[in-house]
């Protein structure tokens, strides 16, 4: 997950926030405050994480929403094989983004509204426990 995150971040700067459910890779049940490493990683890098409650897909509705559109239209019928599926997603992503109007955007589509983060990916520097292993 971190290299992906990486290269979205590279290109397009970092987020003021990120809303997740609490499911992996997000969130460690056992882990203090039930931080992930990736949440902690996004933490050290200045981004905020909005959690949403247990049980309460309804907060996260957007994205619930676009995992039901993208079911939808582009898994059935399935792709025939990885590629033949992968292209479907891709074209999915083009119209939900570039040429789909949203409601939720007076009727824009979401590239009409994006505008990349002023926040730049610089990395973060190691840390260093001289004591420590």
């Amino acid at each position: 997950a971190f290299t992906v995150f990486e290269s979205v971040f590279k290109e397009f700067g970092l987020p003021r926030a990120i809303r997740t459910d609490n499911g992996v890779p997000f969130a460690s049940p056992n882990a203090l405050f039930n931080l992930s490493k990736l949440s902690v990683w996004w933490l050290r890098l200045g981004i905020d994480i909005e959690r949403i409650q247990p049980g309460c897909p309804q907060q996260n509705g957007r994205h619930e929403r676009m995992h039901l559109t993208l079911k939808k239209e582009a898994t059935k019928p399935a792709g025939a094989n990885f590629l033949q599926q992968q292209a479907r997603f891709d074209d999915f992503i083009d119209e939900f983004n570039s040429e789909r109007p949203h409601q939720a955007l007076g009727m824009d589509c979401p590239a009409e509204r994006y505008t990349p983060s002023t926040r730049p990916y610089t990395g973060l520097p190691e840390l260093d426990y001289p004591f420590h292993d």
